[in-house]
């Protein structure tokens, strides 16, 4: 594909979604506590994101069909059924409404910086916005504007990383695993992937695609902007990572509100300002991708029309903006809720992996675009992963009660 011909739209959707307030934070902490030790996870977790997103987009591009709607044709037996059918709904449903809360909050955190006032305020004010483009039930515009945001996330974690001057040694020596020894740094290497690697995701990628571009013919289109899409929202993680690695030690940074604070007195007035503005455009990408791959997947498992316009979704995207508005109201996350989404998430990572892993073998379905063998052992390997991520995610989950 040459370059004038790529087109941008459903993997930029999936960077936007996987780049929120959680991931800024994860980056933020793995470089402040482990400075530049930490980069190769988040390459790998890219690499891991690229097989998996391209086997959900050509799903949708060539089996035309989401991935909640092939779960619900493949296991048509009811006992199968309601077991996937109930984790889909905790896992996506639930969770995302949990996490939703984080989503408003970290975008609220942004504006503050910039404009002062409360988070109970910007908060909902966000809310209202995603709100707003949302019911307008047009695709394209949902589309553009997660493909600014994720322009606008780009120009400011990259040039604050590259305006921070890291060591290009130590960077270049992050790309070699190490540290695997120490717990601290295995959890984290496991946060930065799951951060990166997430369910909800392939269920958004296949609906959007399927939108986009229906019809084999587009498959190229869509493998192109999965491609160049996915790779820049993990420069972007790295530039995050390496924005926290590069700062002096004693800045004590632990959060990304810290960060945008400590770099007022090594870069300039500009720099904290410039750094909410990414932090704004995280969280709202997230505020508005996480209720719309809430109703793709409910709307797919329940059979029900998957149109941004349909009843169905609106039932679905409604209630999860909402109920991330009422917490960021009382200023708190809903602790329980999101203990329960990991727990389901766990669950639910290694199943769909595993599943989309199947889907992408079925030739009845996709005929001569079903997955190779370079295709299936390097699937193989990322449903392991996901396995290895739904394990710490349950812990994680036990440990939270």
């Amino acid at each position: 594909m040459r370059l004038r011909d790529l087109k941008i739209g459903p993997g930029a959707m999936v960077a936007a979604a996987f780049i929120g307030p959680g991931t800024v934070t994860t980056a933020t902490v793995a470089g402040a506590e482990h400075g530049y030790v930490l980069v190769w996870a988040l390459v790998f977790a890219v690499l891991a994101a690229l097989v998996l997103q391209e086997m959900s987009a050509r799903l949708g591009v060539v089996g035309g069909m989401g991935l909640g709607e092939a779960m619900r044709r493949r296991f048509d037996q009811p006992l199968a059924r309601a077991v996937t059918t109930a984790l889909v709904l905790g896992a996506i449903l639930i969770g995302n409404a949990a996490y939703e809360t984080g989503n408003l909050l970290g975008g609220a955190l942004g504006l503050e910086s910039l404009l002062g006032g409360s988070g109970r305020f910007w908060g909902p004010a966000l809310g209202a916005l995603a709100f707003a483009l949302l019911w307008t039930g047009r695709y394209r515009w949902v589309e553009r504007a997660l493909v600014l945001m994720v322009a606008v996330m780009g120009i400011v974690f990259l040039t604050t990383a590259v305006a921070l001057g890291p060591d290009l040694g130590d960077l270049l020596g992050g790309l070699v695993p190490s540290g695997l020894g120490d717990r601290t740094v295995l959890l984290t290497a496991l946060g930065l992937v799951g951060t990166t690697v997430v369910p909800y995701n392939l269920f958004l990628h296949a609906s959007a695609a399927h939108e986009r571009w229906p019809g084999p013919g587009n498959l190229p289109a869509a493998r192109g902007d999965t491609a160049v899409s996915v790779t820049f929202g993990g420069l972007i993680s790295i530039g995050v990572l390496v924005s926290a690695a590069a700062l002096p030690a004693a800045t004590g940074v632990v959060s990304a509100g810290d960060m945008a604070q400590a770099l007022e007195p090594l870069l300039g007035r500009w720099a904290g300002a410039f750094f909410a503005c990414g932090l704004l455009a995280a969280g709202l990408s997230s505020a508005i991708t996480a209720p719309l791959a809430a109703a793709y997947a409910t709307c797919g498992v329940m059979g029900w029309d998957a149109g941004l316009r349909s009843s169905g979704a609106r039932a679905v995207w409604i209630p999860v903006l909402l109920a991330g508005v009422f917490f960021s109201l009382l200023a708190v996350r809903p602790v329980p809720a999101i203990i329960f989404a990991q727990a389901a998430n766990g669950l639910l990572l290694p199943v769909v992996a595993g599943f989309l892993l199947y889907v992408a073998n079925d030739h009845s379905l996709l005929g001569d675009r079903s997955n190779g063998i370079g295709s299936n052992v390097l699937a193989g390997a990322m449903v392991l992963l996901a396995a290895a991520l739904g394990v710490r995610s349950l812990v994680g989950a036990l440990a939270g009660l």
